[in-house]
């Protein structure tokens, strides 16, 4: 018996968490319980998450683009604006949001790096976009 409700408790978590069809293993056990628990599971799962409800999550702050390239001293465009857009939402820096990454934008980006506690290199790099992204989305920014 124990090993059939391990066997069903195994197939049950991945099923709510996903909408993929599960495989059941039977192992040597009868697998007429296992396929009622699957498909209630998948009938709960369907009930508690309809596909009309795909939320990707809360709508973003800054929507110059969706890029995250790693920017620098020089660097310009659409990812520059958004970060520009991140740093006066995150902390208040007070930028052209120009798309120009040039010494104003580089100290703010050193600022937001001191004040996050995160690596000070006034570059904004895979670390620097999550942390830039989270702060200027959260509610009572701006934080430093």
């Amino acid at each position: 018996m124990r090993r059939v409700l391990t066997t069903v408790a195994a197939l049950v978590f991945p099923i709510s968490l996903a909408a993929a069809p599960a495989v059941a293993a039977s192992h040597g056990t009868s697998t007429t319980s296992t396929t009622n628990v699957v498909t209630t599971a998948r009938a709960a799962h369907t009930l508690n998450h309809p596909a009309t409800l795909v939320a990707q999550g809360p709508v973003d702050v800054c929507n110059y683009t969706d890029s995250r390239p790693s920017l620098h001293l020089g660097s310009s465009g659409a990812a520059v604006q958004q970060a520009q857009c991140y740093l006066n939402q995150a902390i208040g820096a007070g930028l052209d949001e120009d798309g120009d990454f040039g010494r104003v934008t580089q100290s703010a980006t050193e600022d937001f790096q001191r004040c996050a506690d995160i690596v000070v290199d006034g570059r904004i790099g895979a670390q620097t976009w999550s942390f830039l992204s989270f702060w200027a989305n959260a509610p009572g920014a701006p934080f430093c």
